[in-house]
């Protein structure tokens, strides 16, 4: 079933407008539904076609799916011998390469469970959440134009928002000197249900399974000098797959390009301030619009998703007294987002300055690192949980 039109209204009053219709906003909107609150999504929701050509994927952890799975919006696989009715594919182990001989492996069987995580295509996930909102009857979608008031706004429109601007939050942005360039691929082996990444010559470039645990496809993400990015862009599929291969020492045969590849811009920024109040009410952020980070851990959309469960959380549990607007409400949200997104920023920022050098006692050092992470036990154990967003038992 198709979204919604979006339609304009005379004024109207609502618990909570969502300014944002991506998946975080989306899954926000079913949150606060759920809870019996009165919603207003500003920006239609976008069904994308599944068979619609689109190089992203999502790497969704443990906790994001439970959430996703709770408003009825994961993408139920297919069957296997059809790869595009198959938009989850669950990743059974993660190797990790260095430069200079460090490795680093994970495996779902070590922890105890199906899968690390899961790879999602991203229009079989939208196009999951717009039904979902569809079957919503506490959720109207409306336009930018459509004048509403409510208690709370929360602004999910991304990383450049526009209303964060007006409502003058700062937003610090650290720009890295790299681009991210992603492709889908089909490869000559099957992935075997493995995630694989290396951290090699400046670059981080992963390889993410797609189409299944015994798919040959897998969705490319390179974190390459922007410079460069450009230039790949332009070039022959041939040589370009050719340099994936010589990368990644052909660890799944020869490639073969299934799209052509994008690029964008790569950066680590943060709101100073999450939360703010205005005439018309409370405001707070969620998602891309408070924060982004590297991709090299793959958490982007985990964080943002965690964000609206807390904040759904925040709202649920409120004195009854309480306005939803309330600063010190909003407060118990921001706080608990805060320092852990600051953290994970603080992680993602330092292995990518790590692994740019070129120094070589830098290479030999981080490479031991690598080695030595691989055989901490516990410590590795316990990283490998907080990833997929779940507490050691």
């Amino acid at each position: 079933m198709n979204a919604p039109s979006p339609r304009t209204a005379s004024t109207r009053r609502f618990d909570v407008v969502i300014r944002g219709a991506g998946v975080v906003g989306q899954t926000l909107a079913l949150l606060l539904a759920r809870d019996r609150l009165r919603v207003a999504l500003v920006g239609a929701p976008r069904a994308t076609a599944l068979d619609t050509p689109d190089v992203r994927a999502y790497a969704i952890n443990a906790a994001s799916r439970d959430l996703l799975r709770s408003v009825r919006a994961w993408p139920e696989s297919g069957p296997q011998d059809d790869t595009r009715a198959t938009p989850v594919t669950p990743v059974s182990a993660m190797q990790v390469w260095g430069d200079d001989g460090g490795e680093l492996q994970f495996s779902a069987d070590d922890q105890g469970t199906d899968a690390l995580t899961w790879i999602v295509d991203v229009p079989a996930l939208e196009q999951r959440l717009a039904d979902a909102i569809s079957f919503q009857a506490g959720i109207e979608c409306l336009d930018e134009t459509a004048p509403t008031t409510a208690a709370l706004t929360v602004v999910c429109e991304g990383k450049r928002s526009r209303t964060r601007e007006e409502l003058g939050l700062e937003f610090e942005v650290q720009p890295y000197p790299h681009k991210a360039v992603a492709a889908r691929l089909r490869c000559d082996q099957p992935h075997g249900g493995i995630a694989r990444q290396w951290f090699t010559q400046g670059e981080v470039m992963a390889l993410l399974p797609l189409g299944g645990a015994q798919g040959n496809s897998v969705a490319l993400v390179w974190s390459v000098p922007s410079q460069q990015a450009d230039t790949w862009l332009q070039a022959d599929p041939t040589i370009f797959t050719q340099a994936l291969q010589a990368r990644c020492a052909q660890a799944l045969g020869h490639m073969h390009m299934e799209s052509p590849a994008q690029a964008w811009p790569l950066e680590h920024s943060r709101a100073q301030r999450w939360i703010t109040r205005t005439a018309r009410g409370g405001v707070a952020l969620a998602g891309d619009a408070a924060h982004t980070l590297h991709p090299l851990a793959g958490q982007g959309l985990n964080v943002g998703l965690a964000d609206v469960a807390e904040l759904a959380r925040v709202l649920r549990e409120r004195e009854y007294w309480r306005d939803l607007g309330d600063l010190k409400l909003l407060r118990r949200y921001e706080r608990a987002r805060a320092a852990e997104v600051g953290a994970m920023g603080w992680v993602t920022d330092g292995l990518f300055g790590l692994f740019a050098h070129t120094d070589s006692r830098v290479q030999a050092l981080r490479n031991w690192g690598l080695n030595g992470f691989d055989r901490s036990g516990p410590i590795k154990h316990w990283i490998a949980r907080q990833a997929m967003g779940q507490s050691v038992a």
